[in-house]
């Protein structure tokens, strides 16, 4: 096995915690290597510091497994699907959650979601790519699925120097797969839909929303699959507008507004929603809850700027739209806009729009979806909740 030394005083990330090495840090490598192998990292000094998973060509080119000089063999790789499974079974749904979340679960790059009676798999470093196997077999063995499919139809596996596919891991899987959360039933598309079907993340905030829509009328922007809409019409809105631009998507949300029986008080409009905003406010429409829960608006820091801007414009349109007293969900997934930028942003356009708000709760992914204290970049979903006072 290789040994990787740090350059002088580039230990201190993983000291501190953190699962990521990058090229710049590491000073040599020495002894027989391959990329996506298994490799000792040490300081400068040679103080041993943990085991990780190797790519030169990967600009994370460490990804830390374990602080342990220990074997990473397929018993391991075991043994950390067990633990992230064991750590929802105290709280989670599991036909309904996110089973593993990557580094937060001690495993790099890996994301599992279930949905019913299928998992989605998404392996995304090379290292972890030949572990896969593993990992199928584990969550075989933990959760009993009808299905496992991967869903690696993802660009970055490229900069690792994997191939993008999907396909079929284990038994069947539908097209389709019904799923339910916080008692809303919803069709999965687990083979075509974003990412890997259905976002996990926002399960606990979605049913946040509860004592503040019954007998309301209710903005859903950014609906996609009608999530938060349906949430809002199964918790006692009497009337749901949700906007997304997909019609693909507007046609599923609408759907599952009837596979729930709430086509009467839910319905969905295909159009850009920064183009409704504006529309509605220039109508001087009211509502009592706006709901804005956009896709990420920057993937890379040298565009936060930019993703500010798209932030604090539908921010203020949305607050407009609040009537007095009435309530919004403000939504930020954008993992380089912090929550103290995703603040100033609010206050900013509070001050713009002439409101006041006050908040009801400051909150941010579901406990399936785990933080690692130390990697702020496992922190990365925003969500708040404002009533709204003119």
């Amino acid at each position: 096995m290789a040994n990787v030394y740090l350059h002088k005083n580039k230990e201190q990330r993983v000291l501190s915690g953190h699962p990521w090495v990058f090229r710049s840090d590491i000073e040599t490598v020495e002894g027989d290597h391959a990329d996506g192998g298994v490799v000792r990292v040490l300081s400068s000094r040679h103080k041993f510091l943990g085991m990780a998973i190797y790519n030169s060509r990967s600009q994370i080119s460490l990804r830390m497994l374990s602080r342990r000089d220990e074997s990473i063999n397929s018993a391991f790789i075991r043994s950390r699907v067990k633990r992230a499974i064991d750590y929802r079974r105290h709280f989670a749904d599991l036909r309904s959650c996110r089973l593993i979340f990557a580094e937060s679960d001690g495993l790099p790059a890996v994301i599992a979601d279930s949905f019913g009676d299928v998992i989605v798999l998404q392996v995304l470093c090379l290292g972890m790519e030949r572990f896969k196997q593993d990992i199928v077999d584990a969550l075989v063995e933990e959760l009993h699925p009808m299905g496992i499919y991967e869903r690696n139809d993802v660009p970055v596996r490229e900069l690792e120097g994997l191939e993008q596919q999907t396909g079929l891991l284990y038994g069947e899987v539908p097209d389709r797969i019904e799923m339910q959360e916080n008692g809303v039933r919803f069709l999965v598309d687990v083979k075509e839909g974003q990412k890997t079907g259905f976002f996990l993340d926002q399960k606990e905030n979605r049913a946040a929303i509860a004592p503040f829509v019954k007998d309301m009328r209710v903005l859903d922007c950014f609906t996609h699959t009608g999530s938060f809409a349906l949430h809002a019409g199964h918790y006692g809105a009497r009337e749901v507008i949700g906007v997304d631009i997909s019609q693909y998507a507007c046609d599923c949300a609408t759907e599952n507004a009837r596979l729930n029986a709430l086509e009467d008080r839910v319905r969905f409009e295909c159009a850009n929603a920064f183009d409704y905003l504006r529309t509605a406010q220039e109508s001087h429409e009211q509502f009592d809850v706006v709901i804005l829960d956009p896709p990420a608006f920057t993937k890379t820091r040298s565009a936060v700027e930019g993703a500010l801007r798209g932030y604090k414009e539908i921010n203020l349109r949305g607050m407009k739209l609040v009537r007095d007293g009435g309530y919004l969900v403000t939504c930020s997934c954008s993992q380089h806009v912090t929550p103290a930028l995703f603040h100033q942003m609010l206050l900013d356009a509070q001050k713009d729009a002439r409101v006041q708000l006050r908040q009801v709760e400051w909150r941010t992914q579901g406990k399936d979806h785990p933080i690692l204290f130390s990697s702020p970049e496992t922190e990365y979903l925003k969500c708040a909740i404002f009533q709204v006072f003119k």
